[in-house]
């Protein structure tokens, strides 16, 4: 058994993709292992068509994102329609066409991910690439690099094990042998001391007044943390704190949500016990926007006008109490 997985009839499909006149732009709703696997696909693509740029469909204003963007040196802009219509060709890396509303209006002809498939919602491209059992996009880029003959460089090798190390958790969410043996390679050529610079660029300092506004608004119910934190700039605090009170003992997963522009986010934290996350936000609130995510870590977004003249609190709090009700664990202390 190899190091990592064949690729072969992979490869040959993406050579048989590739024409050196075409440009292309890689898509992605940008966190960290979406940044490096953008990267990784960027580098691979270089030499192989005309052009090939990155772009995010959501703002990037956690610290360690732009710490990340900026040390690294990953180039990415926002996605916009006047952009988009400068490429030939669309990739798509760590996330479906269903993630993200502004995925829909365009065909992407390569799509490369790691999070679940839904039925409901079948991926469409002249390629792809799906990995449920991988933790992280980087783990499968670090596979092409390295049945490519592409050499990491520095800058790019830390970036893809930022994103391991990020969408695994250090590896305490799901993981898999794969992404193991990618971090250790991958360790060969990053810089350590650049990784930990970005690691502790968590928190902003203005963010500590949302802390202190979520112990005053959380809700317990059972086993679930809930938090409504109303507007807010940026929707990047709601991970902040969904990561920080799974850490409550007797508590197995958390629904920290808010309003941003004309937009309800949801951001769902579990356990990986209890609740698969993913499917539970799909249930919840797939029929309003869009929603889904892994067994421990998910997301939904609804626009307002889909909820109608509901107030968003009350809204997603009957929600919550119905999904009590319908999945709630087969054990009397959960009921």
């Amino acid at each position: 058994m190899g190091y990592f997985r064949s690729l072969g009839s992979k490869i040959d499909a993406l050579n048989e993709l590739w024409r050196k006149s075409d440009r292309w732009l890689i898509m992605m709703n940008a966190d960290p292992d979406a940044l490096a696997s953008a990267q990784a696909l960027r580098r691979i693509m270089a030499r192989k068509v005309a052009a090939v740029d990155c772009a995010q469909v959501n703002e990037i204003s956690r610290p360690d994102n732009l710490t990340m963007i900026k040390t690294l040196r990953i180039p990415t802009q926002r996605l916009t329609p006047n952009l988009a219509a400068q490429y030939d060709h669309f990739a798509l890396v760590d996330s479906q066409p269903h993630h993200h509303p502004a995925f829909k209006d365009y065909a992407f002809s390569l799509i490369i991910d790691h999070h679940p498939l839904v039925p409901e919602n079948p991926v469409e491209a002249e390629f792809q690439d799906i990995q449920p059992g991988y933790g992280a996009t980087s783990t499968m880029l670090t596979e092409y690099l390295h049945r490519l003959k592409i050499r990491p460089g520095e800058l790019l090798a830390t970036a893809l094990l930022y994103g391991i190390k990020t969408d695994t958790q250090s590896f305490e969410r799901q993981f898999s042998d794969i992404d193991v043996r990618a971090f250790r390679y991958l360790s060969k050529f990053g810089n350590l001391n650049l990784l930990r610079k970005i690691s502790r660029s968590e928190f902003r300092l203005d963010w500590l007044k949302y802390f202190s506004l979520a112990f005053r608004k959380l809700r317990v119910n059972g086993h679930c943390l809930h938090v409504f934190m109303g507007r807010l700039d940026s929707p990047d605090i709601l991970v902040i704190l969904g990561d920080f009170f799974l850490r409550l003992y007797g508590i197995s997963w958390t629904v920290t949500c808010g309003v941003c522009d004309d937009t309800l986010v949801l951001i769902f934290r579990g356990d990986g016990l209890h609740r698969d996350m993913g499917k539970l936000a799909n249930k919840l609130f797939g029929d309003v926007g869009s929603a889904g995510g892994h067994a421990t870590m998910a997301r939904a977004e609804v626009p307002l006008a889909n909820i109608g003249e509901n107030d968003p609190e009350d809204f997603v709090w009957q929600r919550l109490r119905s999904a009590k009700r319908a999945v709630a664990k087969p054990t009397p202390s959960t009921s």
